[in-house]
């Protein structure tokens, strides 16, 4: 029998397919309120299953406990008699306190529901293209917190497997433009701002996703039309050496200075030097720069994701960096 926290954390893997289908569909004009709902739910599972997995996988430890009897818990329940479990928020808020949680993840949650919220009673303008920039940003940090969390906490890596959200839904805003924003959309904006200001991009965790579009038309007769494609027999596009820089920001003793401050019980020594050459071949990982390509012994660097220590966490003791 499936233990119940798998089953909350398939449940979670699943919600969050769904969201992003659902906004991949560019015919679906609800998609962006669908997509939010679909995301918390994902969130709320998985760390109900986290909370599971922590407490001895008791469905008790997820209820709202209000008084007791007699040394027994009494619990607050439903209308229909169902206990009532803790929240999201609640949940992210707890497991951040147990040091379990990066609070960049509970800000990002907490901005989604804010959204949630402005969604289910009809606050949300989706047709200001600020306000559905804001929602992309969220919900592609949201994708990779969840990438990261369940890799870091249950060791499965859904990189692979999720399909990308597509930045499709948002219209090329005019230079010229002026977009008048509503009350209730200016005090959102505000207070996104404010949440994502001690925001680092290049982090496993992050509040939001800076997101740049550019669209640039061509009437030449050699330009390519360019189209995104799963086909392993298309045509390989490379990246530069800056975007390499950027996907890769750490090298040899960027990372050893890094983890010196991030783990309470770090050390350099043989322990480190394993397992970094564990993941060296790892692209979601590490990227091996030689200096002659096409020679396979030719001298090399290394240079590090900031996603290696979600690998890391798993040997190494968080301290307060």
């Amino acid at each position: 029998m499936k233990p119940r926290y798998k089953e909350l954390l398939d449940r979670a893997v699943e919600a969050l397919a769904g969201a992003i289908e659902i906004y991949n569909k560019p015919n679906i004009l609800y998609r962006e309120e669908i997509f939010v709902i679909l995301a918390l739910n994902a969130w709320e599972l998985l760390l109900k299953a986290k909370w599971l997995h922590e407490h001895g996988n008791k469905m008790q430890s997820l209820f709202i406990n209000i008084a007791s009897r007699g040394g027994r818990p009494r619990y607050k329940k439903t209308k229909s008699g169902v206990p009532l479990t803790h929240g999201v928020e609640y949940l992210a808020r707890k497991l951040v306190e147990e040091r379990k949680l990066d609070p960049k993840v509970t800000k990002n949650i907490e901005a989604l529901t804010e959204l949630r919220n402005a969604a289910v009673h009809f606050y949300l303008n989706r047709r200001n293209p600020l306000l559905t920039e804001s929602i992309l940003e969220l919900g592609l940090a949201s994708i990779k917190n969840f990438i990261s969390a369940t890799l870091e906490w249950f060791n499965i890596d859904l990189s692979k497997i999720q399909t990308p959200i597509l930045p499709i839904s948002i219209d090329p805003i005019p230079e010229t433009a002026v977009l008048k924003l509503n009350t209730k959309e200016t005090m959102f904006l505000e207070y996104l701002s404010r949440l994502r200001s001690d925001d680092d991009p290049a982090g496993p965790y992050v509040v939001a996703v800076n997101v740049e579009i550019r669209f640039t038309r061509s009437k030449s007769s050699a330009a390519l039309p360019v189209r995104i494609t799963q086909d392993p027999n298309a045509t390989a596009v490379h990246l530069t050496e800056e975007q390499i820089r950027e996907r890769y920001p750490f090298d040899y003793k960027q990372l050893t200075e890094k983890c010196k401050s991030r783990y309470v019980d770090f050390k350099v020594n043989k322990k480190y030097h394993n397992l970094r050459k564990q993941i060296e071949n790892d692209r979601r990982y590490a990227y091996v720069r030689r200096l002659d390509p096409d020679n396979p012994n030719s001298t090399k660097k290394v240079f590090y994701s900031s996603n290696i220590f979600t690998f890391f966490d798993r040997h190494y003791l968080r301290g307060n960096e």
